[in-house]
C-alpha cells in the first residue's frame, strides 16, 4: 500500500476539521453558543481516538478473532464465492465511487434507524445524542461509543465484500462523509436551497437531535445524503430549530470520555458523583487497553482457515481492510458520522 492511501484519511481529517472550525469561527450560526466549552476535551480524545485507535483495535480484533472463523465457515460450506462477488472490481473507479457513496450510505440510514428503533441498540447510540445545548458543533460529529461501530460493521460487512468495492473509492467515502458529518453537526446556518433533498445538513440533522424525540417520533436518520428521509418519510425540516437537543436522561449520563466509552456502565453505576465518574474513567481506560492488548497480541487461527492478507487505514470514519483469498481481492470500510 502506498504511504499515500495510508495517510490520506489522517491528513485529509486535519485539513477538514481546521477548515469548518474556522468557517464556525467566522460564520457561526447561533452566535450566543461558546466556541470553547467544559467538554471540548472529552470530544477532542473522542477525535483523536475514534478518528484513528479505535480503527486499528477494532480491525486487529476482527482479523485474529472474527474474520478468520468466518471465512472459515464460508469455504466449509461453499459459499465464498457467492459472498465474496467483486461484484463492482471490474467497474471504472468513477462509477464505484458514486455507487459505494450510496450503497454504504443507504445501508448505514438503516442501521441508524435501528439504532433508535431498537431500545438494546439505543444505548450504544445514547453517546452521540448526549450532546446539549452548547455543544452542538463540527467536533461532537466523532463524540460515539466503541460498540457502536461493532454494530455498523457487523450490518455493513456482507454488502461491501459482495461488491469488492476498490480501495479508492472506499477512501473517498470516508473522506467525503467526514466533510458531511463535520458540516451536519457545525454551527452554520447551512440547509437552504434544494440540495437539502440531496445532502444533509446542520438544520436538519439538529433535528434529528431534538430532546422530545423517541424510537417512534425520531427523524432525519441521514448520514450522509438526506434523500432516504425524503423517500421513506422520515424527514423533517422546519424553518426554526428544536427548543433542546439531547435525551431523556441525559443529565445522568457520562460526560468525560473514558466514561461515555464504557457501556454499560453508565446504567449499573451512575455517574453523577465524582468518586463513580472517578470509577468510571478508570474501567474505562482499562477496557480500552484491554482491547488494544487482545488487537495486537499473537493468537492461534483456526485450523485450515481461508487465507488473510491485513492490509487497513484505519479510522473512526474510515477502517479499510483488504482480505485476500485465492487471487480474490475483497476490501472492508466502515463510516460513522451521525
Amino acid at each position: 500500500m502506498s504511504v499515500v492511501v495510508v495517510y490520506a484519511y489522517p491528513i485529509a481529517l486535519v485539513i477538514l476539521s481546521v477548515f469548518v472550525a474556522v468557517l464556525e469561527w467566522m460564520f457561526p450560526w447561533r452566535k450566543e453558543q461558546k466556541q470553547w466549552r467544559k467538554t471540548l476535551w472529552s470530544d477532542f480524545l473522542h477525535l483523536i481516538f475514534n478518528a484513528h485507535f479505535l480503527g486499528l483495535i477494532l480491525a486487529g480484533l476482527g482479523a485474529r478473532y472474527v474474520l478468520p472463523y468466518v471465512d472459515h465457515f464460508l469455504v466449509a460450506m461453499g459459499w465464498t464465492a457467492s459472498v465474496y462477488r467483486n461484484a463492482a472490481s471490474g467497474w471504472p473507479m468513477w462509477l464505484q465511487i458514486i455507487v459505494a457513496l450510496f450503497v454504504i450510505d443507504f445501508v448505514q440510514w438503516g442501521v441508524h434507524n435501528l439504532l433508535h428503533r431498537v431500545p438494546f441498540l439505543w444505548d450504544f447510540h445514547k453517546c452521540h445524542h448526549s450532546v446539549v445545548d452548547g455543544e452542538m458543533d463540527w467536533i461532537v460529529s466523532f463524540r460515539f461509543q466503541w460498540t457502536e461501530v461493532v454494530v455498523y460493521k457487523i450490518v455493513t460487512y456482507f454488502p461491501l465484500v459482495f461488491f469488492g468495492f476498490g480501495m479508492e473509492a472506499l477512501l473517498f467515502h470516508a473522506i467525503f462523509g467526514t466533510l458531511i458529518g463535520h458540516l451536519n453537526h457545525a454551527n452554520l446556518d447551512l440547509g437552504h436551497g434544494g440540495w437539502r433533498y440531496l445532502l444533509n445538513s446542520p438544520r436538519m440533522h439538529l433535528w434529528h437531535h431534538n430532546y422530545d424525540s423517541d424510537n417512534k417520533t425520531t427523524v432525519n436518520f441521514g448520514i450522509i445524503f438526506s434523500v432516504w428521509d425524503w423517500i421513506f418519510g422520515t424527514a423533517k425540516m422546519p424553518a426554526e430549530p428544536p427548543a433542546q437537543i439531547g435525551f431523556h436522561g441525559v443529565d445522568a449520563f457520562p460526560k468525560d470520555f473514558f466514561g461515555q466509552e464504557v457501556w454499560p456502565l453508565q446504567k449499573i453505576l451512575p455517574t453523577n458523583t465524582f468518586t463513580n465518574r472517578v470509577i468510571g474513567g478508570v474501567v474505562g481506560a482499562f477496557v480500552l487497553g484491554l482491547g488494544y492488548w487482545l488487537a495486537t497480541r499473537p493468537v492461534t487461527q483456526p485450523a485450515k482457515p481461508a487465507m488473510i492478507k491485513k492490509i487497513s487505514v484505519s479510522s473512526a470514519s474510515c477502517t479499510i481492510r483488504c482480505v485476500t483469498q485465492a487471487p480474490r481481492l475483497r476490501y472492508l470500510s466502515n463510516k460513522i458520522v451521525e
